[in-house]
């Protein structure tokens, strides 16, 4: 049978087809021309959402991919629209979220000779990429495009780049899809050592102190319901990093909070306490573990994977136990005995007082003076009893946020954690919205943020995107101010923010908005938020110089928190 002769750009519309795509988010340009004018033809089966900046694209793309569980698309012209993704490829690299960034480039005879719009991509994007390619001639286009998902979703997902070169866009091919299922050195799913396994299980059996470390590997590798029956055999207390925070209910009994700088004091001081660290896909990062030098010393590290070059960067492992996660979890669980740490786990009790006296009391049920950060959250988070996502951007409003909402349902906390990129939120908050349509997606923003990608009201203004803004405005850049009351004498170098009215700004996109000041005033405003169909603007205006706490100051021993500052 005669295989159809197509273009390279028509070509490329049917293998996204083929990877069972069904929404991108994309600008159009010069460079890229010829595959809109494809995609015009494909409207029926790709749903393109034009965005108002590349990066908007980028961090839509990632929004739909954490909720999805699928690989987020987006499709860009060359040169500045290929470089303003370039926040987004690091964003997904560092957090290990699944995005296939298609760039249009210029012809293959121009390359090298500074022609308009050109930008070397590939060499720019391979450090912050899992695998980075010049598509140059239009018979390869369905080949890579199939190797590119192929990458992006297996093992550790992350960022590929297909720089698309405009000859090959035009060129003509014999066509049919192509299925890429392996690579030559690429071990996607490394296989695991039932030697470890068993030493993992002596381990655990024999502790009387154990503590599990919850990662974001946990969602990425759909291991939710394996974790629960293996801390619940064996009776194991659990702290959640702030990707993790969704991959176990909030209210189980066995959840202690989050870690890290700005987590519950609990699970951070019995860090230092416990006598087996068990790590589920995490990657002991800074902000988890304060200073090195201290960090779990008396424990024995158990560090489930499925990157070996995770296991030991950071923390010296006793036992490494590689794989994904579902299946790790599965073979520990056969294997482990049931058990009971009553003890250990009461001894938890004292801290979670201490802080809820000290910390969460305040902060989230105030008697009186101007609305905190804390009390919002907590209360969107009650008004959808716990089961809506949560969108964060960066700084105050993403450690309370994260702190405060509560989480019953997984793949619920999207968030730039790794690179804290500010500005994130409303775009991913959007792309969201089309990863999953059934649910109702909170975007927790600052002023500061919401700022730095406003434009995207225009996406969200043309598709109707059900995104529940709430904005927290102290007109700050609020978490380097805190920083700055600490640790540089309250000197506020340009970190007082002049704010336009949101209000008019939400009217301009037809968008309906309420500003609230005063506590009494809270609940209701966050019905009418619910009850509108589509997009709306909450605006709180909370306490200008409010803390996240508790803290770990930079360098600090993870167990060393300040309750107050």
């Amino acid at each position: 049978m005669a295989k159809e002769r197509i273009t390279g750009s028509e070509a490329l519309m049917r293998s996204l087809e083929h990877q069972g795509v069904k929404t991108l988010f994309g600008y159009p340009g010069g460079a890229i021309m010829p595959v809109f004018d494809a995609l015009y033809d494909h409207r029926d089966k790709l749903n393109h959402i034009l965005v108002r900046h590349e990066q908007g694209a980028a961090h839509a793309a990632q929004g739909f991919a954490r909720v999805s569980g699928e690989v987020g698309v987006c499709l860009v012209t060359s040169g500045p629209g290929a470089t303003n993704t370039i926040t987004g490829i690091a964003d997904a690299m560092i957090d290990s979220t699944p995005i296939v960034v298609i760039a249009g480039q210029v012809g293959v005879g121009l390359l090298g000779t500074d022609a308009f719009q050109e930008v070397d991509l590939v060499g720019i994007t391979q450090p912050i990429s899992k695998w980075s390619y010049q598509i140059r001639r239009a018979e390869d286009v369905a080949w890579a495009v199939s190797r590119a998902f192929y990458i992006a979703r297996s093992g550790r997902p992350g960022p590929v780049v297909l720089d698309f070169a405009k000859n090959a866009q035009i060129e003509m091919t014999d066509y049919e899809p192509v299925d890429v299922d392996f690579i030559r050195s690429y071990d996607p799913d490394p296989e695991t050592d039932m030697d470890e396994i068993n030493k993992a299980v002596e381990l655990i059996n024999a502790s009387q102190r154990p503590l599990v470390l919850v990662g974001q590997g946990v969602e990425l590798g759909d291991a939710q319901e394996e974790l629960r029956k293996f801390v619940e055999k064996a009776d194991l207390p659990c702290g959640c990093t702030l990707l993790g925070l969704s991959a176990l209910p909030s209210k189980h009994p066995l959840n202690k909070g989050m870690l890290g700088m700005h987590g519950n004091l609990g699970p951070n001081v019995k860090t230092n306490e416990c006598d087996v660290l068990i790590a589920v896909g995490m990657r002991f990062d800074d902000r988890v573990t304060g200073d090195l030098s201290t960090y779990a010393r008396q424990a024995k590290v158990i560090h489930l994977d499925i990157d070996p070059s995770e296991i030991g960067k950071n923390v010296p492992v006793d036992v490494p136990v590689l794989g994904n996660c579902k299946r790790t979890l599965s073979l520990l669980t056969e294997r482990i005995v049931a058990q009971k740490h009553t003890e250990w786990i009461e001894s938890f009790q004292p801290y979670e007082e201490k802080e809820y006296t000290q910390v969460i009391k305040p902060e989230v049920f105030p008697e009186d003076g101007p609305l905190n950060m804390g009390e919002v959250v907590n209360a969107v988070s009650e008004a959808t009893d716990n089961e809506a996502i949560l969108v964060t951007d960066v700084g105050q409003n993403q450690m309370l946020a994260c702190r405060y909402f509560k989480f019953a349902k997984k793949r619920s906390v999207v968030t730039s954690g790794g690179m804290g990129t500010m500005g994130f939120c409303l775009p991913a908050a959007i792309g969201a919205t089309f990863g999953a349509p059934e649910r109702t997606v909170c975007a927790f923003m600052g002023d500061g943020g919401l700022q730095m990608t406003m434009q995207e009201l225009g996406t969200v203004m043309e598709q109707k995107a059900p995104v529940k803004i709430i904005l927290m405005n102290n007109n700050y850049l609020g978490n380097v101010r805190q920083w700055q009351a600490m640790f540089f004498n309250r000197r506020y170098s340009f970190t007082p923010m002049m704010n336009p009215d949101y209000m008019q700004i939400a009217a301009a996109y037809g968008i309906p908005s309420r500003r609230v000041m005063d506590r009494l005033e809270l609940n209701d405003a966050i019905r009418e938020m619910l009850k509108t169909d589509g997009p709306f603007l909450l605006e709180t205006c909370v306490v200008e110089e409010g803390k996240v706490l508790p803290m770990t100051p930079p360098g600090s021993p993870v167990n060393y928190m300040l309750l107050d500052c």
